[in-house]
């Protein structure tokens, strides 16, 4: 999780080390593996009367699937296995169970979901899916030609720019149709959940990040007050961003079938 301090430098150093690098690519690689599930079990779910949109929904989870293969694939082109990844860090796990989204339990039954449940899907990704295209959109600005990272990035970062344009897009729809209410109470539980969330899983994964790395007291004091200067930032009015709506330049970006993850020799 990066800030928006050294962000390339601190990065460069996570890369080079082998440690650090595959906790990295494991996490990124748990929580896209996560939500390439709950995307494929939302599709199943979906009620009869919105049938159209599960395509959409399908290709949005396997987008998930195939960036989980492709973080995978980039510690094995390293000759690295995935390490555990420590609860503290897992982004996805604890939106789930601080109630964002929809509950894993409630995944797991072969119950068809509501339109509300849709509305509140659509929702939660729009918040978090505004967060990763953020996140990419800064690795690509510095590691778009790495000859290790740089495809991977490049094509992650274009799918997140999808699924962003994909949750603007539905959620207009649903709003033209009566859920506008719903749609901005929901964005707004979301945004201030997961700006919380966020900069509590950057402490911890930049606290294992030092330790791996040897950061001095101070850079990581440093790095954790910049961490938290973005979260007071988006508390104080920078959440808003999460909950705008506006109809994308890319019209029904998830309309066609997932691209193949870039080989890497």
């Amino acid at each position: 999780m990066l800030t928006m301090l050294s962000a390339k430098s601190v990065f460069q150093e996570i890369l080079a080390n082998d440690e650090s690098f595959a906790l990295f690519c494991s996490i990124a690689a748990s929580g896209e593996s996560q939500g390439g599930w709950e995307n494929g079990r939302i599709a199943a779910l979906v009620p009869d009367s919105e049938r159209e949109i599960a395509p959409k929904i399908t290709r949005h989870g396997a987008d998930e699937d195939k960036h989980g293969r492709i973080f995978n694939a980039l510690m094995k082109k390293r000759g690295l296995d995935p390490v555990p990844v420590p609860p503290e860090t897992d982004y996805t796990m604890l939106l789930e169970k601080n109630g964002i989204g929809l509950a894993h339990e409630r995944l797991g039954r072969d119950e068809r979901l509501t339109v509300q449940d849709i509305v509140t899907y659509l929702s939660h990704s729009r918040v978090t899916e505004q967060r990763a295209s953020e996140q990419m959109e800064l690795l690509r600005k510095h590691f778009a030609d790495d000859p290790g990272i740089g495809r991977a990035v490049r094509q992650i970062s274009n799918d997140e720019d999808n699924h962003l344009a994909y949750c603007h897009e539905e959620l207009l729809r649903f709003a033209h149709a009566g859920h506008g209410r719903a749609i901005q109470r929901t964005l707004r539980a979301c945004a201030l959940a997961e700006i919380r969330i966020y900069r509590d899983v950057s402490l911890a994964v930049m606290a294992h990040m030092g330790r791996i790395l040897g950061w001095s007291r101070v850079k990581s004091a440093v790095l954790a007050a910049g961490i938290h200067a973005l979260y007071a930032y988006e508390r104080l009015g920078g959440w808003r961003r999460m909950v705008s709506l506006k109809m994308p330049e890319r019209r029904d970006a998830l309309g066609g079938p997932a691209s193949a993850a870039p080989e890497f020799a």
